[in-house]
């Protein structure tokens, strides 16, 4: 279970009060994360989701929370952060980071088919939109920055072949950064890591996005990249199902139209994301 920090009934009730959610009817430690200590909380309010933060410090969690509270209010369904009397978003428990957030609706959808892939790529397409007069400013932390910075580190652990690939893709990636059509493309908050199991679907219909702790600034186009590469694909081979892909974008294109330079540099950005 992912739950790094015990916090008790009581001490959960007094963070409740605080935000003025009602009396806690249960609390669960939620099995899944590996980052953070999460308990799906319930009141006679509505359902929940209290998170301490055993990563990300105080000074790095607004960028994240604000973004989603921005993004809830201008009708993404995302987890929208519950403020306190003062309207804080950003809360502390136990010594702690923690926020209370809206629980979504739904489960994973770990098996896509091309309608599913239609909805994320329609919403990841509205969510972009809706993030670009999000006023704070953070870059992608793992971007170009962090490969140049993680390659080495990797590269004794890989044999020659392996070693000579990364090598290439890095140097191909930070020759890219560099090209003017490279920096013209789109940009803004992007996600960042919406895999299958950041996503909710209610039966058939997507309820929500979640999970917003590796978002930064970004080519919306990597955020295409990082979906195309775990939604759209076969996972035994990693190659791309054409009828998911084909739904993906044409539903972000419905919503927001790709430019030349985005199309054209797509499978660069798709090895990007990779």
């Amino acid at each position: 279970m992912a739950v790094f920090t015990d916090v008790s009934p009581q001490e959960a009730q007094t963070l409740l009060n605080a935000l003025d959610l009602g009396t806690l009817q249960s609390m669960q430690g939620c099995a899944s994360g590996i980052e953070n200590t999460n308990y799906f909380v319930d009141t006679d309010r509505g359902r929940y989701v209290l998170t301490l933060f055993e990563r990300l410090s105080f000074a790095q969690l607004p960028f994240y929370l604000h973004l989603m509270d921005h993004l809830a209010q201008r009708g993404i369904p995302v987890p929208a952060p519950q403020p306190d009397g003062q309207g804080e978003i950003l809360l502390s428990l136990k010594g702690k980071p923690a926020a209370v957030v809206t629980r979504l609706r739904g489960a994973n959808q770990l098996q896509p088919a091309p309608a599913d892939c239609a909805q994320v790529g329609a919403m990841l397409a509205r969510m972009h939109l809706a993030g670009r007069d999000y006023p704070r400013e953070q870059p992608n932390l793992r971007g170009l920055a962090w490969w140049s910075e993680t390659v080495p580190v990797v590269r004794p652990y890989l044999d020659p072949a392996q070693a000579e690939m990364i090598d290439d893709e890095l140097a191909f990636q930070q020759a890219l950064a560099t090209q003017p059509d490279y920096l013209a493309l789109p940009r803004g908050p992007i996600h960042a890591d919406l895999f299958r199991d950041n996503v909710m679907f209610d039966g058939p219909t997507l309820s929500g996005f979640f999970d917003f702790y590796f978002a930064g600034c970004d080519t919306w186009l990597f955020d295409i990249a990082v979906c195309l590469n775990d939604w759209c694909i076969d996972l035994a081979t990693g190659i791309l199902d054409p009828a998911r892909a084909q739904a993906f974008v044409a539903a972000y294109d419905a919503e927001r139209p790709l430019d030349a330079a985005e199309l054209a540099l797509m499978p660069a950005l798709l090895r990007a994301a990779a």
